[in-house]
C-alpha cells in the first residue's frame, strides 16, 4: 500500500533552499486504477530485486562481473561517455585557521563552467600526508539574505573533527544547495520529465563532481592518496554510494542514511520524500544491493536510524545483508559493516561517532578495541568564513547543466543522406530502443484472454466493450463502434483512437447516454447530442468500425487525480526503468493485436492520437505490422515536449522516428510548428516515397 495512506505528513528532507514539502497524498479511497496500479509496483518491483538476488547468488567471479556492472552504472548516471577530465583550474580563494585547524576555501571545475565550490580541512600542524576523507553533503542548504553559503557550511564540523584527528578532508557543496545552486527536483516538482528522455540525473553530477575532488586531492601534498575516504549523510550518504561504486581509489566508506531497497522506494512510496539526486535512471533494473556490490571488497560500512521514514530499516538492512553475500564470496566479510542508532532522519552524534570509528580503523589501521579520542563536533567557523565565492561567475553551467551535461543527438539532427547511411542510422536506433527504452517490456508471451463484455445496438450504430490483458494484472477495455447489423470483419476500414483524458472525456459525453452497458460504473456526462449526430451519420455513410482504445492510467483504470500522486506515479516507473509512456506504447501494441485477434484480420487499420499519445501511436507502428495510416495530430518534434521515454535522446529525435516509421505506413501530421518538419520531408523526396505516404498540414496558430 502506497505511503499515502500511511502517512499525513513528512519533512521533505530533499529540499531547495527554503523549500519543504509533505509527502503528496493524504488519505483518499483507491479506485480500482490506484489498485491496479499498486498491484503492478509490486509485481514489477519483485521482478526487479529477483533479478539482483539471483545475480548476487549465482555470481561466481565478482571481479569480472563489476567490470560490467560499473559500465552500466556509469551509463545509468549519464556518464556514458564519460566526460573529459579537463583542467580544473583549481584556486584558493581564502584561508582561516582557527583551533589547530587550518580551512581553506576551494574552487575547481570538474568540467568547464561547472563550478565546484568547497572547503579544504587540515590540521595547522601536520608532519607528512595523512589519510583524507572527502565529505558529501547532504541537503542542508544554508541561504543568509538571499545569498547561499552552501550547505558545506552546514555540515563543516565533520570536515573539523577529520582535522582534529589526523586526518585530512575535503568538503564539496552539491550541484543543488551549493554556492551557485543548480537543480535537483527535475521530475520531483518541475516536470522536467524530458530529463529522462536526456538520460540525465543530477545523481550523476555529484558523482562526477566527486570523482574530479578526488582528483584535486591528488594534487595535494598534504594527502596521501593511497588512504582515501569517503563519507556522507542523507544524500551524502547517496553520492557516497555513486562515488565509491564508480572509483575504486576509494579505499574506506562509510555511507550514513542514504539507501535502502527498491521496495521501500517505489512499493512503500519513499520515491515522494526524495530528489532526483538519490536516482540513478535504472535502464537495466537493478535494485539497490547491486550498486552497493561495486565497493566490494573495499571497507564499507551502512549506517542508519531505526526510525527514519525516508530510508526505512528494514531496508536498509535488507541492502547491507545483500551486499555481504558479495563480501562473503569475496573474501572480504571484515570489510563490511553495519551499525543502526534509535532515532528519526537526523545527523545525531552516535551516527557521527560510528562512522568516525569506522573510518579511524580502516584508514590508520586500528582495532576495533581502540576507542576515539573526541566524539564531539562543534561548529567552529562561521558560514562568511567558509564561503568560498565573492561573485558568481559569468560564465557558470551550474544553474542550466540538465540542458548539456549528457551526451545526446543535437536538436532537429540530420538524417541520413544516403541509403547505406540510412541502413545502418535505423539499425542503431532499433537496437537503442531494444535495449535502453523498452528494455522492460514484457519478456513472456501471455495470452491476450480478449473477451465481449457488451453489446448493444441503437440508431444505425452497434456498440460494443471488449476487454484484453495487456501484460499481468493489467487488464485494459477497448470499445467498439460500427454500422448496426455488422461484424468486425465486414467492414473496410478500422479506426483506432489512442486515447488521452480529454478524449475520454469526449468518449463518454458522445456515447455515453446511449450505450451505457458499455460505461459501467462510469459517471455519465450530459450527452454532446451535436457529436453524436455526427457519429450516427458516420456510420450510416461508411463501412468503417472505430477503435476507442484508452491504455492504463485512461478512462476504466485511471487511477489518483492528485497532482502530486501522479508526479510521483511517474517517478515509480522510472525507477523501475520504465515510463508511464513506455508502457502505454505497449499497451497500444496489445490492444492492436487484441484487435487483430476479434475479426479486424487484415482490415485496413489507422492509428490515430494527439499530442503525447500520438507520439505513442508513432512508436507504436515501429514494433506492429500492416499499420496503414498513422495520423498524428499536433505531434511534438521533439521529445522535450513528449513523450517520456528514458535514454531515447541520446540516440534519436522524434522526426527519425517518424523517418522509420514511413517506411511502413502513411504518415499524416498536423502541427502549428511546420518548419520544424522540412528535414523529415526533403528526407522523403530524397528517398522517393510515393506520393502521399508523407503529409504535413499546418495548424492555425490562434
Amino acid at each position: 500500500m502506497m505511503l499515502r495512506l500511511l502517512i499525513a505528513a513528512l519533512l521533505l528532507v530533499c529540499a531547495l533552499p527554503g523549500f519543504t514539502s509533505e509527502f503528496s497524498g493524504i488519505p483518499t479511497t483507491p479506485t480500482d486504477g490506484d489498485k491496479m496500479l499498486d498491484a503492478y509496483f509490486a509485481r514489477e518491483t519483485a521482478k526487479v530485486m529477483k533479478r539482483t538476488e539471483e545475480l548476487i547468488e549465482n555470481t561466481t567471479d565478482w571481479a569480472a562481473a563489476q567490470g560490467d556492472l560499473r559500465q552500466e552504472l556509469f551509463e545509468m548516471l549519464g556518464l556514458e561517455p564519460m566526460p573529459e577530465r579537463s583542467d580544473l583550474k583549481a584556486q584558493v580563494t581564502g584561508t582561516t585557521e582557527k583551533d589547530g585547524v587550518i580551512v581553506e576555501n576551494i574552487l575547481f571545475q570538474s568540467s568547464p563552467g561547472l563550478y565546484v565550490t568547497a572547503n579544504f580541512d587540515r590540521p595547522a600542524k601536520q608532519d607528512g600526508p595523512l589519510p583524507t576523507i572527502l565529505y558529501v553533503c547532504g541537503h542542508g542548504g544554508n541561504v543568509i539574505d538571499g545569498v547561499s553559503y552552501g550547505n558545506k557550511t552546514t555540515y563543516q564540523h565533520h570536515g573539523t573533527w577529520f582535522a582534529k584527528n589526523g586526518f585530512t578532508c575535503l568538503i564539496i557543496d552539491t550541484l543543488g544547495l551549493g554556492e551557485i545552486p543548480g537543480v535537483h527536483h527535475g521530475t520531483h516538482h518541475l516536470n522536467r520529465w524530458w530529463w529522462n528522455d536526456r538520460g540525465y540525473t543530477p545523481a550523476g553530477v555529484e558523482a562526477w563532481n566527486g570523482i574530479r575532488a578526488l582528483d584535486y586531492l591528488e594534487t595535494r601534498p598534504e594527502v596521501d592518496k593511497e588512504k582515501f575516504g569517503l563519507t556522507g549523510r542523507s544524500g551524502g550518504g547517496a553520492y557516497t554510494l555513486w562515488i565509491a561504486a564508480l572509483d575504486e581509489r576509494i579505499k574506506c566508506a562509510a555511507l550514513v542514511a542514504g539507501v535502502t531497497s527498491m521496495a521501500d522506494h517505489v512499493v512503500e512510496g519513499c520515491v515522494e520524500g526524495h530528489c532526483d539526486c538519490m536516482y540513478m535512471l535504472n535502464t537495466y533494473r537493478w535494485d539497490f544491493p547491486l550498486v552497493t556490490s561495486l565497493i566490494a571488497p573495499r571497507s564499507f560500512m551502512i549506517l542508519n536510524t531505526d526510525k527514519d521514514r525516508i530510508f526505512p530499516l528494514d531496508g536498509v538492512v535488507d541492502v547491507y545483508l545483500k551486499t555481504r553475500k558479495v563480501y562473503e564470496a569475496m573474501n572480504a566479510r571484515d570489510r563490511i559493516g553495519f551499525a543502526a542508532y534509535e532515532g528519526p532522519h537526523l545527523d545525531t552524534q552516535p551516527l557521527r561517532v560510528s562512522a568516525f570509528h569506522w573510518l579511524e580503523r580502516q584508514l590508520k589501521g586500528l582495532s576495533i578495541r581502540d576507542e576515539i579520542a573526541d566524539t564531539t563536533a562543534p561548529k567552529i567557523f562561521t558560514p562568511q568564513e567558509l564561503k568560498v565565492l565573492k561573485s558568481i561567475p559569468e560564465d557558470e553551467k551550474n544553474s542550466t547543466l540538465d540542458e548539456t551535461f549528457t551526451h545526446c543527438v543535437a536538436p532537429n539532427p540530420d538524417l541520413a543522406d544516403s541509403p547505406d547511411n540510412w541502413a545502418q542510422q535505423k539499425e542503431k536506433i532499433r537496437q537503442m530502443l531494444d535495449t535502453r527504452v523498452f528494455h522492460a517490456w514484457p519478456s513472456q508471451k501471455i495470452e491476450l484472454e480478449a473477451k465481449e463484455e457488451s453489446q448493444e445496438e441503437k440508431d444505425g450504430i452497434a456498440f460494443s466493450r471488449w476487454s484484453f490483458q495487456s501484460q499481468a494484472g493489467i487488464r485494459l477495455p477497448l470499445f467498439i463502434a460500427r454500422p448496426a447489423g455488422t461484424k468486425l470483419a465486414d467492414v473496410e476500414l478500422i479506426r483506432v483512437e489512442a486515447l488521452d483524458d480529454k478524449d475520454w472525456d469526449h468518449l463518454l459525453t458522445c456515447y455515453g447516454q446511449a450505450f451505457p452497458k458499455a460505461f459501467s460504473g462510469a459517471s455519465l456526462p450530459q450527452s454532446n447530442t451535436a457529436a453524436y449526430a455526427k457519429e450516427k451519420r458516420r456510420h450510416a455513410e461508411e463501412r468503417s468500425a472505430i477503435v476507442y482504445l484508452p491504455s492504463r492510467g485512461i478512462g476504466p483504470t485511471a487511477w489518483t487525480t492528485d497532482e502530486k500522486e501522479q508526479i510521483h506515479i511517474r517517478r515509480r516507473f522510472a525507477l523501475l526503468g520504465q515510463t508511464l509512456d513506455s508502457m502505454r506504447i505497449w499497451d497500444l501494441r496489445r490492444g492492436i493485436q487484441a484487435i487483430r485477434s476479434i475479426g479486424g484480420g487484415e482490415t485496413q487499420l489507422w492509428l490515430h492520437g494527439t499530442g503525447v499519445m500520438g507520439g505513442d501511436a508513432l512508436h507504436v507502428a515501429l514494433y506492429e505490422e500492416n499499420i496503414d495510416r498513422l495520423i498524428l495530430q499536433d505531434l511534438p518534434d521533439s521529445y522535450h515536449e513528449g513523450p517520456e521515454l528514458l535514454n531515447v535522446l541520446r540516440f534519436a529525435e522524434i522526426p527519425q522516428i517518424v523517418a522509420m516509421a514511413g517506411e511502413g505506413s502513411a504518415i499524416e501530421i498536423t502541427t502549428s510548428k511546420p518548419e520544424a518538419w522540412e528535414k523529415l520531408q526533403q528526407f522523403s523526396r530524397k528517398f522517393s516515397w510515393p506520393e502521399g505516404r508523407l503529409k504535413i498540414q499546418a495548424i492555425e496558430k490562434p
